[in-house]
């Protein structure tokens, strides 16, 4: 097996911040949690999520080179949004 060297790696993980890989987790798992077709879980997983976003201070979403979003704020709505969304999805789903 082919293993990058830690520099690689480094140099291409330093364009983003914590934000950005939480965003990636959050749609795979979200991809994979529509796959099972259970709202009440993906309910739930918005939710943690959106408290991530929330609780992180900012100095771990500072934006870098590569960021999807601007600013420190603009992680903060999105976690507001999710925590806005969640409990919603929650109620309204049967299973």
């Amino acid at each position: 097996m082919l293993a990058l060297p830690l520099q690689v790696v480094d140099s291409f993980l330093f364009n983003y911040n914590i934000g950005d890989v939480l965003l990636l987790v959050a749609v795979l798992g979200a991809v994979g949690i529509l796959v099972q077709r259970s709202n009440k879980l993906f309910g739930l997983h918005l939710l943690t999520f959106g408290l991530l976003f929330v609780v992180l201070p900012g100095n771990m979403l500072e934006p870098k080179a590569g960021s999807l979003l601007a600013s420190v704020a603009m992680y903060k709505f999105v976690g507001l949004a999710l925590l806005v969304m969640a409990p919603v999805i929650f109620a309204v789903s049967r299973r």
